[in-house]
């Protein structure tokens, strides 16, 4: 009789042939409509899907959304409506190998990278000399310190939020999971093909590693106001030891404590408390 492990790798090998070769489901009508909604520019060869909506009538404000792992832009659908009611202009992008953007395979996704692309989306638009309110989330938290890193000129120093609500890069932090928590999102289309692809792009946890210093030090260094929403209930910032990490490495930022219940997606989870939250704090200044 063969070793098991022998009997289990031969049934391993056509059942993971059979799994990279199933074709990926329909969209639903929402995702379908939210994709006719938006559109597409080029950033190194790579097509890059945005969403950019035009709303409050009398007002020049402009919020670009950076979404988390491993979902899209689709995450902020429950508020997209209210915040076109209070911004002029909404948008909000599918970093590249998520969502609607393309997936290149092989290459090195980056932290780093996903930065420039925000920047190219924003002189696409022609708003790189425009102020900028900037929403992040879990993956999008990294991608938005290392712009603060870079000291984004175009926003004239005035970054209105962070929603910071995933950072295992947070000094003297060690996450218990690497991966979002058990709050899973329905709204994610990212088809995570292969294992190798897989791994490249969660090299963004390594990378989180490697460059702590550099993305919590723009926090920590950063004159811009910074606001935290916090859904105590997220497995991947434990509360109360995150929350009592986070304000005393940055005294100086405002921090929203949502429901008890509210895990780690509270823009789905809890998407009024979350507007009301993000916008007391836009509306402070």
């Amino acid at each position: 009789m063969k070793e098991w492990w022998v009997q289990v790798g031969l049934l391993s090998v056509p059942l993971l042939a059979v799994y990279l070769h199933i074709p990926p489901p329909k969209l639903s009508p929402a995702l379908l409509s939210w994709r006719s909604s938006g559109g597409y520019f080029t950033y190194k060869d790579q097509n890059i899907f945005y969403r950019d909506s035009t709303g409050a009538v009398g007002s020049s404000d402009v919020i670009v959304l950076l979404h988390g792992f491993p979902t899209s832009s689709y995450d902020w659908c429950k508020i997209w409506e209210g915040l076109t009611q209070r911004f002029h202009r909404v948008i909000a992008l599918d970093f590249v190998g998520f969502g609607f953007s393309d997936k290149p395979r092989p290459h090195r996704y980056s932290i780093f990278e996903q930065a420039s692309i925000v920047e190219g989306l924003v002189r696409h638009l022609g708003l790189h000399h425009q102020r900028i309110n900037l929403l992040s989330h879990d993956y999008g938290d990294t991608v938005a310190q290392e712009l603060l890193h870079r000291d984004w000129e175009m926003q004239s120093k005035t970054l209105a939020a962070l929603q910071l609500c995933s950072l295992p890069s947070f000094q003297g932090f060690s996450p218990k999971r690497t991966t979002p928590g058990s709050s899973r999102s329905t709204s994610s289309h990212c088809l995570l093909c292969n294992k190798r692809f897989l791994f490249s792009i969660l090299q963004y946890i390594n990378q989180r590693k490697k460059h702590r210093d550099r993305w919590v030090g723009a926090l920590m260094s950063s004159s811009v106001p910074l606001h935290l929403i916090y859904g105590p209930l997220d497995p991947v910032n434990p509360h109360p030891e995150f929350l009592q990490l986070y304000k005393k490495v940055l005294p100086m930022s405002t921090v929203s404590v949502l429901d008890d219940h509210i895990s780690h997606y509270p823009q789905l989870e809890d998407p009024t408390g979350f507007l009301n939250a993000y916008l007391n704090f836009i509306n402070s200044f």
